[in-house]
């Protein structure tokens, strides 16, 4: 075998390799199952001294941390992905739940949605939010990142995770210096599974190892 033959097979091996990179890399993305989110009874210690009583539960979570007043099921419907690129990264989609709540045998608001959105990334906020889809239809709490953030590939757990008054709920609840005030604290223990790599960069990655056979095939030819 001539020496030129040899590099190029050193060379399309160590290509190939890097081509083949990406499909590892990109199954480090995740996506939420199921779980539930928990909230801690000071949150509703702070919305009773606001005068939002709590004189009701629909659907909500029946299994929830100890200490914890109530929670809510992630929808089976939820399209959140994330990347453990950096231990959690690249946020997309929405966690839903079911489940509703009623204060003061008024207002209910439930099936909340949890999304990202960077603009919201202001003060302590992190950029997630927790939105109600029932009545309001509003952003009701903007999120801090978790105090404590755990995953093994298969399970979630964002504990410590400050609710702050947003501005869209203070201005509904007459007090715009509510915003961005502690609303309690919750925890997301979610279930998770690994996304499979999106078909456009599998061809890619594809045609580029086409590529790289045609040009080793045509050196060895010489």
């Amino acid at each position: 075998m001539h020496f030129y033959q040899i590099g190029a097979i050193v060379g399309l091996t160590t290509a190939a390799f890097v081509a083949i990179a990406p499909i590892q890399a990109n199954a480090a993305n995740y996506q939420i199952q199921s779980g539930v989110t928990s909230v801690a009874e000071d949150h509703e210690e702070i919305l009773r001294s606001l005068g939002l009583n709590l004189t009701d539960m629909n659907n909500t979570a029946e299994t929830i941390p100890n200490e914890f007043a109530f929670g809510f099921n992630i929808a089976s419907d939820t399209n959140f992905t994330f990347s453990d690129v950096g231990g959690f990264s690249q946020p997309s989609g929405t966690i839903k739940h079911t489940g509703t709540i009623t204060f003061n045998n008024q207002l209910t608001v439930g099936n909340f949605s949890v999304g990202f959105a960077a603009t919201r990334a202001i003060n302590n906020a992190s950029g997630f939010f927790l939105e109600d889809t029932v009545s309001l239809n509003t952003i009701l709490f903007d999120l801090s990142a978790p105090g404590t953030l755990n995953f093994d590939g298969k399970n979630l757990t964002l504990a410590n995770v400050q609710l702050l008054f947003s501005p869209e709920f203070a201005n509904i609840l007459g007090n715009s210096s509510l915003t961005g005030e502690f609303a309690g604290t919750a925890q997301i223990d979610a279930k998770v599974a690994a996304v499979s790599e999106p078909t456009n960069t599998i061809a890619l990655t594809a045609l580029s190892m086409i590529f790289l056979g045609i040009k080793y095939k045509k050196k060895s030819n010489r």
